[in-house]
């Protein structure tokens, strides 16, 4: 196995085509779908066909330097879930989105915070990132905390998709939080 990324309690790799059924658990929790699809589950399909072709494309775009990661525990080896730092396909390499998906046995342990702060000291130390961001719905406080616990500032308020209409809170919209590798290198200080 590949490591990409290690933090105190978890291990990142680059996802595998063999791993599709990990993300079809993953994203078949109402849960843990909730603030992306009301709670509905992606259809297998869709991860098998699109979501493992597109995330080993990224891999392959961006040199294996950025990407969506599976983030196993160490102790054990549990998949708890997965961890990216990308750019828009689109957009510019030095900007890059942060984000993350965990299972529910996961919540609250401290993972996203962990890992995300591992994966800025990554992105703005080694990887010539100059500016992260991540979106999230308005409602989704604990999704928010960990931003504000990285020191991203929120930047502006965003529409919600029109696909998301039907989920809980989409009628307060989303929100966008960014740090710069100033702003992150201050916070090191």
């Amino acid at each position: 196995m590949t490591t990409y990324l290690e933090s105190e309690r978890l291990t990142l790799r680059p996802f595998a085509a063999t791993d599709a059924d990990l993300l079809i658990e993953l994203d078949s929790d109402p849960a843990v779908m909730r603030y992306l699809t009301g709670g509905a589950p992606t259809p297998p399909e869709d991860i098998r066909d699109r979501a493992i072709p597109s995330i080993l494309a990224g891999y392959e775009r961006w040199n294996h330097d950025l990407g969506l990661f599976a983030a196993h525990e160490k102790d054990g080896g549990a998949f708890i879930g997965w961890f990216c730092l990308r750019p828009l396909r689109s957009g510019p390499r030095e900007e890059a989105e942060l984000g993350y998906r965990l299972r529910q046995a996961a919540w609250g342990r401290g993972y996203a915070t962990e890992v995300s702060q591992a994966l800025l000291a990554k992105g703005f130390a080694e990887l010539g990132i100059r500016m992260v961001w991540a979106e999230t719905m308005t409602v989704n406080r604990p999704s928010r905390n960990v931003m504000e616990k990285l020191g991203m500032m929120l930047a502006k308020s965003i529409p919600v998709p029109d696909d998301m209409m039907a989920v809980e809170g989409s009628e307060h919209g989303g929100v966008r939080y960014e740090i710069t590798k100033e702003q992150w290198e201050r916070r090191q200080a």
